[in-house]
Parts: structure tokens; C-alpha cells; sequence
């Protein structure tokens, strides 16, 4: 049995459990606190019986600068999951498909028009578990990643940009079906 809730700076100590996976990014911890400062609610946890984190997600709301609204890499009002992960131990008991559809239902409530993340390329699973939630592939953002997860001779590694439209999208325009064909440069991801 799972409990979930905000995210508060003393859970920074009881990180580790599912941060030690390798294909979990993990941050600074002024990168944490910043995510609590400026987004408390998309910031939940999901903790045992015993007060151990064995999941957590971290999210935002937001869109590109205005100086790119004419580009064709500017992104509209949308919400956009900066990590997800849970504890080995926990996994397969939906915890974090629950933590992913609280984020999805705080980017209904604020309007954004779609969720995004960005998930390597050879993390197979976390693919196929996002593509069950109705997620696609939006494009192939090269070398996104500085270091490469199954090739230590590899300096890089690429990232999928995967989206799934939210309620304000009827139209679903900001979606496509051949993402795997659109390839951009980390430096046009805003």
C-alpha cells in the first residue's frame, strides 16, 4: 500500500532508493528544491508503510519564451514531466502510472495542451509503460544526453520527446504519428 503526497525538502534524504536505477536522472539538490519552490503541487511522492519514498514525480507547467513564438520548435502552454521514477522493489504495482495520471490531471486543471517528457532511447520499458498511457513519440532530440546508458563507449545518447494530448487539445495538433522521422538538436529544446 502506497501513500501519496507533496513533496517536502526533508524528502530529499530518502531519494536514493529510486534514484539509484541508471536510467533515473538524478539532480543537484538545489534542482529538487527549485521544483518545490516554483511547483510544489507537481512535485508527489509515494511513500510505504514505514515512510519510505519508493516514488516520486517531479513536473512543471510552462512554455517557451516568448521570442520563439514564430519558430517551429516553440512550445505552447503545456505540462512536462522532468522525472518519474519508482523503487525496484515497487515496481509493476501501478504507482507510477498513478503518480503520471496526477500530473496529467494538474495539466488538465491548468489548461496546458499536452504532456511531454524526454526518455532515452534504449529505455525500453519506460517507452512501452508510457505508450500504454497514450503517449507517442513527438521527435528524436540528438545526443540529448551527455552520457549513454548501455554503451560506455558512447559520449551521448539520443532522447525520444514523447507527448500525450491533454483535454484542451480536441483537435490533438499537438501530436503526430511519425515522430521517429523529426529530428532536432538538444539546442532547439526550449
Amino acid at each position: 500500500m502506497a501513500n501519496f503526497r507533496r513533496f517536502r525538502p526533508d524528502d530529499l534524504n530518502k531519494l536514493s532508493k529510486c534514484n539509484l536505477d541508471p536510467l533515473t536522472e538524478t539532480y543537484e539538490l538545489s534542482f529538487y528544491l527549485q521544483y518545490y519552490a516554483k511547483w510544489p503541487s507537481l512535485f508527489q511522492v509515494a511513500e510505504d508503510e514505514n515512510g519510505n519514498i519508493i516514488g516520486y514525480i517531479m513536473g512543471k507547467l510552462e512554455s517557451s519564451p516568448d521570442v520563439y513564438k514564430f519558430s517551429e520548435h516553440y512550445l505552447p502552454w503545456h505540462a512536462h514531466i522532468t522525472a518519474v521514477t519508482v523503487a525496484p522493489e515497487a515496481r509493476r504495482l501501478g504507482i507510477g502510472k498513478l503518480l503520471t495520471e496526477q500530473l496529467e490531471a494538474a495539466g488538465d486543471a491548468g489548461n496546458a495542451w499536452f504532456v511531454d517528457l524526454f526518455v532515452r532511447k534504449t529505455n525500453y520499458k519506460a517507452i512501452k509503460f508510457y505508450e500504454s498511457m497514450g503517449y507517442s513519440i513527438f521527435r528524436v532530440v540528438k545526443e540529448y544526453y551527455g552520457d549513454h546508458s548501455t554503451d560506455p563507449t558512447q559520449d551521448s545518447e539520443d532522447a525520444y520527446d514523447m507527448r500525450k494530448p491533454l483535454k484542451r487539445d480536441v483537435k490533438k495538433e499537438h501530436i503526430r504519428a511519425d515522430g521517429e522521422k523529426h529530428e532536432i538538436d538538444p539546442t532547439d529544446v526550449w
